[in-house]
């Protein structure tokens, strides 16, 4: 490869974080996923927020919290302005997982991280591509090119392959799953072969699965066995990836009468679950082939659920007979109606507790899972409560000021408005106004006095007084006459029907949503006896570490970067790349660490520099093919060594500010670049002319007859007007022999024309 390639990460190496990785091709940089943890760690945020401004597109690969978390916070809060590329079902599943996560944080506390506005914003910038659907970028990224490709795990997972005009190509294939399941096909593997760059991870490198008919036979057995004993089931599960395989799986179960489950109940929570089923119903050709048959087929949908019911709210699940299974967002059990559950039903040995993901270490699901013989906890248990007595009070008074604030406000714009209109009205109206003021008393009659006739002819009709009032003109839009608020407003009641209504209000308020209704949220810690079984059988769906080692015998890259991994993971597999003959070319298996900057550029000697406008002003450009080439002379000064991909760094106030180059502190974290200036004519030395763009004989001869010279080869050699030979050596060199002449000459005019001189 003859460009510079740099990894930087920000996250996601030597440890279960989440992915984020900064590449840089030349001089374009992508963001690879951008990920979150489930307690919003700020930590590589911090770090990430310094070059936010040098990203110039973002490439997400899992519509999840763990791929594209921190989006929203990089669009609303940071700035990110750049394409951001996904396939369709991450587009619209993305959109479900953060809609979802914000309402379950939001339901129990004070969630300011991002709002709902931020992920619309942010997902408002997603460029929504399908599989294999090449998109060749502008600006900075002329003569690059990313392509999507089906990774499996969940609905729309992307490998992405990034290739560069003219060279090899970089795929970035991370959490793949390469089997077929129920509802989704597995990673293409023959679509790559000795790829220039693999970036890949190593989180199920040392890990060994369990086959799928065991799972699945453990799913059903636990789950039969906690129904015969009246108990329920809860199944942690996210909100619109996994969910989809586990959702499908139990639903065939529960319509098979020879399950024993037909009698129990199944129901999805979260707070979308309509909207996730909704999507998975409409997105069928994104999944397996199996399901693809049975749509054209029968138009089967297998989304059209039987059994399972969709709640979105607490009350709707109490609806729901019981004992029950109930599929319930978050995975990791840190908040929304999982965790709820959790608190509800892990006192009553009767039930069960299913996790299906090993989420992020410090979670309650991956405490459960390290921790299996546990007999008590201690959460802390965070509720949003309504506001009672004085509170209330205080907040219903805040409420009016604000409300009056907003009224008065309201009227001098409406009066603004009334002035701006009159200004608009004819020169008579403005005649009339202009005679009754002053002269007005806010009286029903006008004073006539001193009035003179105005004009030559005599009135017709008598005058009579009239009171002054100015006719408001009336606003209009493409729907007609624009509708003021306040004219429709409900006068207040009596003093004896508020105390009829206030009779009325306690009933009125227990059937509202809570969050119509004035809340503050509270913390509690509370210690838990574990009676309910927990279990985890694990559905994550992604390739073991057998079947990772395989797939990379199979791929061969050039050349391995290592992610997403513990230490042990990262090492072991790096280890068995380097030690295995042929597996990776030269051996170059890079493992980075937390924002260490990898440098994969193949050839060592490309260097970036700055151009002064007085060389290229001096630059002859001679074309070749689809490029153009010039000979340049200059001598690299040292000093000018800032460039415009310094990070941005945080003032005190939380200030982006660019990072000078007087700090001398910070100079070997900037990102030095050499200027080129101008060599003074008597100091250029010359050079040989370089020919560049070898010509074929065959080509070569099409063009001397169109010049009109007679051309046919003998013996390999290309006879010219039977006066002028051209050939071609051992070592590839082209020889022209002939008589001096005008045939040779022309001969050799066009031979030149074919090559690029400097």
């Amino acid at each position: 490869m003859t460009s510079i390639i740099r990894l930087q990460a920000f996250s996601g190496v030597h440890g279960e974080s989440p992915p984020c990785y900064m590449l840089q091709l030349d001089e374009f940089r992508f963001l690879l996923d951008c990920g979150w943890t489930e307690d919003f760690d700020m930590t590589y945020i911090k770090e990430l927020k310094k070059h936010v401004h040098q990203i110039d597109a973002v490439l997400l690969s899992y519509p999840d919290v763990f791929h594209l978390g921190c989006l929203p916070y990089l669009v609303g809060k940071c700035g990110l302005n750049c394409p951001i590329y996904a396939t369709v079902p991450v587009y619209k599943m993305g959109q479900m997982f953060m809609y979802d996560l914000y309402q379950s944080h939001h339901n129990s506390e004070d969630f300011q991280m991002f709002t709902l506005d931020d992920v619309d914003a942010a997902f408002d910038k997603i460029i929504q591509l399908k599989y294999s659907q090449s998109v060749n970028l502008r600006g900075k990224g002329h003569g690059l090119q990313v392509t999507p490709l089906a990774a499996g795990h969940m609905l729309g997972g992307t490998i992405w392959r990034i290739m560069k005009e003219g060279e090899e190509d970089i795929v970035y294939a991370v959490d793949y799953n390469h089997k077929k399941e129920r509802h989704l096909n597995g990673w293409a593997l023959e679509t790559f072969s000795r790829p220039s760059l693999l970036i890949t991870d190593a989180f199920n490198a040392t890990y060994v699965q369990a086959r799928r008919r065991l799972r699945d036979e453990q799913l059903m057995t636990n789950i039969l066995q906690t129904m015969r004993a009246s108990g329920n089931v809860l199944v942690a599960v996210d909100t619109a990836g996994r969910v989809l395989e586990l959702a499908h799986l139990l639903d065939q179960m529960f319509r098979s009468k020879e399950s024993g489950l037909t009698a129990y109940s199944l129901a999805l929570l979260n707070n979308v679950s309509y909207n996730v089923v909704e999507f998975a119903k409409s997105q069928v050709e994104w999944m397996s082939d199996k399901i693809m048959r049975g749509f054209e087929d029968n138009r089967n949908n297998p989304f059209q659920f039987r059994h399972l019911q969709l709640c979105h709210s607490m009350a709707e699940l109490a609806k729901i007979p019981e004992p029950k299974v109930v599929l319930c967002s978050v995975p990791d059990l840190q908040c929304g109606f999982s965790r709820e559950l959790f608190l509800n039903w892990c006192t009553q040995s009767q039930n069960c507790i299913i996790l299906t993901n090993r989420t992020s270490p410090g979670t309650l699901a991956r405490w459960l899972i390290d921790n299996p013989s546990a007999k008590t906890v201690k959460l802390e248990v965070k509720k949003r409560v309504r506001l009672e007595g004085t509170e209330l009070e205080e907040y219903m008074k805040q409420e009016k000021e604000k409300e009056a604030e907003a009224q008065r406000l309201k009227a001098e714009q409406g009066k603004n408005d009334l002035e701006d209109e009159s200004s608009d009205e004819s020169e008579t109206e403005m005649e009339v106004d202009m005679q009754y003021q002053g002269k007005v008393k806010h009286d029903l009659m006008v004073n006539t006095e001193g009035k003179t006739r105005a004009g030559f002819f005599k009135q017709a009709k008598k005058s009579y007084p009239m009171f002054p009032y100015i006719e408001e003109k009336i606003k209009w839009d493409e729907y007609g006459e624009i509708i003021r608020p306040e004219d429709f407003m409900i006068l207040e009641t009596e003093k004896g029907e508020e105390e009829t209504q206030e009779k009325e209000v306690p009933e009125e308020v227990e059937m509202q949503d809570i969050s119509e209704m004035p809340t503050k949220c509270i913390s509690t810690s509370r210690t838990l006896d574990l009676q309910a079984r927990v279990i985890y059988i694990d559905f994550e769906g992604r390739s073991d570490g057998e079947s990772i080692k395989k797939i990379l015998n199979q791929v061969k890259p050039r050349e391995l970067i290592i992610v997403h991994g513990s230490t042990e993971a990262t090492e072991s597999l790096a280890e068995y790349c380097r030690t295995t003959p042929g597996l990776v070319q030269g051996g170059n298996v890079f493992t980075p660490r937390i924002h260490e900057i990898v440098d994969a550029t193949k050839d060592s000697h490309i260097y970036q520099v700055r151009l002064r406008d007085s060389v290229v002003s001096r630059l002859r450009f001679a074309k070749a093919r689809d490029v153009e080439l010039a000979w340049i002379d200059g001598v690299l000064d040292l000093s000018k060594a800032k460039t415009d991909t310094s990070a941005m760094h945080e003032r005190e106030e939380g200030e982006l500010v660019e990072k000078t180059t007087g700090d001398e502190k910070d100079d070997d974290v900037i990102d030095l670049q050499p200027t080129l200036l101008p060599l003074p004519s008597y100091k250029v030395p010359g050079h040989k002319s370089v020919f560049i763009n070898e010509p074929k004989l065959s080509d070569f001869k099409q063009v001397l007859i169109r010049a009109g010279i007679q051309a046919e080869f003998s013996g390999g050699v290309l006879l010219c007007n039977g006066a002028v030979a051209v050939k071609k050596t051992e070592t590839g060199r082209v020889q022209l022999e002939g008589c001096i002449g005008d045939d040779y000459y022309k001969v050799r005019e066009l031979l030149y024309d074919q090559y690029a001189i400097i």
